[in-house]
């Protein structure tokens, strides 16, 4: 007989998803976003929160629809071999490769610089490195000790030291956002700018990758039956979308009014580490330092069990302890090749694999009609291919070449919405179309 879960068990399952989605990427991007929107910070914000919170929410009601226990039996769908392909390159983009480095590097630039004097940055950095995932990996070496970690330390100390800079920019704003300039991107349409800005956070990804550990949490506390565990699933995570929601429109509402008191900064770091000091003078940067640092703490905790999990269910040969050392090791090493080349390599790989992700949690929301039919996904995930890995080859470091260049421009006269980074949608439709089709079909030469 499966458990039934009370009020307090879906709040820490709630916390520990939002704690180990929530990084430090999470605090840059609408704090820069609302810099740029201005006065049109509350369109945006709504566009953000549609793809940041929005896609993220509906990738978990899709695993718990589906039933899926892991991103990889889910786009085993399409087949195994796509299934295998899917996973690897989804964990290692958010995990050893970019996600998990990054969390290293952005914390030390944002939370450690203002202390560092220039010469000794190169060093600090890679001492950084070591007791960061070495404290990480300490934590992540019992698995099933995420819940206690993350849901009931990590996450509310994270919560209380950012809600003491939130609470201090709502009762004290540096001006009125309705009177700040809005930046050239967002005056046409804030809404989409912001949905587009909502990619930016890679939480769709985060969310198909994070389903296992809430799946395992949920299997801990006794949730066995397939219909209880899709719902505790829906269930806890709106608790943590609810909270990422309040916490990306108060970061925005402070980006926007900073510019009362401070000009558009480079980069969402830099703004937030001005609104820190503003509101808190030296103490503001050590605040700042603990907010980060936690911040990207507990995302690396998260990031770092789901990879090792995962994998260890891939490759049953090799124990979850191995692939934890290895995943803990290669990021300490690529976090000291610093914040801007990880980014510029991983972009081409986001630009292919984001569509993809985005097609397959919309064919698990209509599993009811589809009823895993490998071939819809099959005809599905194939149209959206091509128009992917042109997105991926543009926003590569080989994109001035001549042939990369006609085809984008082919595709920007032909596609829809390809010149706003979305022309993979029709063909994504028109497979699904010809999927259904072909399905119907099939189903009447079986009948008859």
């Amino acid at each position: 007989m499966t458990a039934k879960l009370t009020k307090k068990d879906y709040l820490f399952i709630g916390s520990m998803l939002f704690g180990i989605m929530f990084g430090a990427g999470n605090l840059i991007f609408p704090v820069f976003m609302g810099q740029e929107a201005g006065a049109a910070v509350w369109p945006a914000v709504i566009g953000f929160l549609l793809s940041a919170i929005g896609f993220p929410f509906l990738a978990i009601v899709g695993m718990a629809l589906t039933r899926s226990n892991s991103v990889y039996e889910l786009a085993s769908r399409v087949s195994k071999g796509y299934g295998r392909f899917f996973t690897i390159l989804l964990y290692l983009v958010i995990g050893p490769f970019f996600a998990i480095p990054r969390l290293a590097s952005t914390s030390f630039q944002i939370g450690l610089v203002p202390f560092v004097s220039q010469e000794h940055h190169q060093l600090a950095l890679a001492i950084y490195s070591i007791f960061f995932f070495g404290l990480a990996f300490l934590l992540s070496r019992q698995s099933g000790q995420l819940l206690a970690y993350v849901g009931k330390w990590l996450n509310p100390i994270f919560l209380i030291v950012l809600g003491v800079l939130l609470t201090m920019v709502v009762l004290s704003p540096m001006g009125s956002s309705s009177q700040m300039a809005v930046q050239e991107a967002y005056r046409i349409s804030p809404l989409a700018k912001g949905f587009l800005d909502g990619y930016n956070t890679l939480d769709v990804l985060a969310a198909l990758a994070f389903a296992i550990v809430v799946i395992s949490a949920l299997k801990r506390l006794g949730v066995t039956e397939p219909k209880q565990l899709a719902s505790d699933m829906v269930k806890s995570g709106s608790i943590s979308m609810v909270l990422m929601a309040v916490i990306y429109a108060l970061l925005a509402y402070a980006g926007a009014t900073s510019l009362g008191q401070f000009s558009l900064a480079a980069n969402g770091g830099d703004a937030l580490a001005q609104i820190a000091a503003h509101y808190l003078g030296t103490v503001g940067n050590g605040l700042l330092a603990l907010i980060v640092f936690f911040g990207c703490l507990k995302t690396a905790v998260g990031l770092l069990t789901a990879f090792s999990e995962t994998f260890a269910e891939m490759f049953p040969s090799i124990s979850y302890q191995s692939f934890l050392i290895v995943t803990t090791i290669f990021p300490a090493i690529f976090a000291n090749v610093g914040l801007t080349n990880i980014i510029a390599y991983s972009i081409p790989v986001l630009m292919f694999l984001y569509p993809l992700a985005i097609v397959l949690v919309m064919l698990a929301l209509l599993e009811k009609w589809l009823k895993g039919n490998s071939g819809v996904y099959r005809w599905t995930i194939g149209f959206t291919l091509l128009p992917a890995i042109l997105d991926g080859l543009v926003a590569s470091p080989w994109n001035s070449a001549s042939w990369i260049e006609q085809l984008s421009s082919l595709a920007a006269a032909k596609l829809p919405f390809y010149t706003i980074g979305m022309g993979w949608v029709l063909p994504a439709l028109l497979g699904l179309a010809l999927g259904v089709l072909f399905h119907h079909q099939q189903i009447k030469k079986a009948s008859v």
